[in-house]
């Protein structure tokens, strides 16, 4: 058997070989051989980059947001999230710890980042949440910090959450209705869910209530949605149902911005309001609501080239694609004992590698990628 001395010495050589990789790729776009570090760009990159450029990709797409999940954990059990049996979970010690994750966000934001989410599994549900988030607000440069939930346990948090820096909220709710959301969710709680989007806007924030739609599921509560932004100033967000390991997706359920629109129209008056350079939604107003809908296309019409966006699992793996299968184990090279700048090397030369665009939908739904649960919303 291996030494965990020995290990670690084969360990540290593979990162060296990746960095020095990711700085030979810059400077003659040559190829890495390093299997490790898949971050090989498509096309040469002339010269090496300034701190500046080193969250740019080749397609001139600066990744200034990233998003952290927190922990694999959730309390609850959607049908479009998690595999019914559930999915085995990462041993603690494969985990990133806080001071991990605090020390790889740091990073991130001392190269550009000024926008963070936290995700899970269901990240309320991470002991440290607190804490973490005063780690984030600790950098100036950092102008949002922002959360992804289900809201099930969030309102008697929010006056923490909101004290210690959070600014933005993202609450998960498929259905208005409690039986149904028994059965999505395989748990009970509706409204407790509901109770905390009130109590979010009674303390300020503007929450976005995210909306899976499926047909045959929920896809009859369209317009009840859409009636839920008449008197509360929520950014009601209607997301295209994607395929992910065990969630079952089917194209027999799937219904498009195109179609949910047209659906929307034959009751509503719409009007369309301007977008900004990286958003994932295409934002519509129902004039005298209080609220705003939005629709996330990524299956029908794809938005990868604006995306700014990257990821980092709970057990510290980087994927520059929400959709791609290929992964950096972040982890590994920080527990060697890597620098700040060799940590930006393997980054870098990640970001590098991502693709102009992720895979058709029925492509997507043959391939491996990991659960939603364990990539983090």
């Amino acid at each position: 058997m291996r030494s965990f001395g020995s290990f670690r010495t084969q360990l540290r050589t593979a990162v060296n070989q990746v960095i020095r990789g990711a700085r030979h790729v810059r400077s003659a776009g040559r190829p890495l051989s390093t299997k490790a570090a898949r971050c090989a760009p498509e096309t040469a990159v002339e010269s090496v980059a300034s701190p500046s450029d080193m969250l740019k990709d080749k397609f001139n797409r600066t990744h200034t947001y990233l998003r952290i999940s927190l922990t694999e954990r959730c309390n609850l059990r959607c049908t479009y999230c998690m595999p019914e049996e559930g999915v085995p979970l990462t041993p603690n010690d494969q985990l990133l710890s806080r001071d991990e994750m605090s020390r790889i966000a740091s990073v991130f934001i001392n190269h550009g980042v000024d926008k963070i989410r936290l995700t899970g599994g269901e990240p309320t549900v991470y002991p440290e949440l607190i804490p973490f988030i005063e780690d984030l607000a600790s950098h100036s440069t950092v102008k949002s910090i922002g959360i992804t939930t289900n809201g099930l346990v969030l309102k008697k948090k929010l006056p923490d959450l909101k004290q210690a820096g959070l600014t933005h909220i993202n609450v998960s709710l498929d259905t208005l209705l409690e039986p149904k959301f028994n059965f999505i969710s395989r748990r009970k709680g509706l409204h407790r869910v509901l109770a905390s989007i009130d109590h979010a806007i009674e303390l300020g924030f503007t929450p976005k209530v995210n909306v899976v739609l499926l047909r045959g599921v929920n896809d009859d509560e369209l317009l009840d949605f859409v009636e839920l932004t008449k008197d509360k100033p929520i950014d009601l967000r209607f997301i295209e149902y994607m395929p992910f390991d065990g969630n079952r997706w089917n194209m027999d359920r799937f219904v498009s911005y195109d179609e949910m629109l047209e659906r929307i129209g034959e009751k509503y008056a719409l009007t369309r309001l301007d977008d900004g350079p990286n958003d994932t939604s295409k934002a519509w107003w129902v004039p005298d609501h209080a609220g705003t809908l939005g629709f996330i296309t990524s299956m029908s019409q794809n938005f990868c080239s604006s995306c700014n966006r990257v990821r980092m699992t709970a057990d510290g793996n980087l994927k520059v694609c929400l959709f791609g299968n290929t992964e950096v184990n972040l982890k590994d090279v920080l527990r060697t004992g890597a620098t700040d700048q060799e940590l930006i090397e393997v980054i870098s030369g990640a970001i590098l590698n991502k693709k102009k665009q992720h895979a058709g939908m029925f492509e997507l739904a043959k391939r491996k990628n990991r659960p939603m649960i364990l990539i983090g919303g």
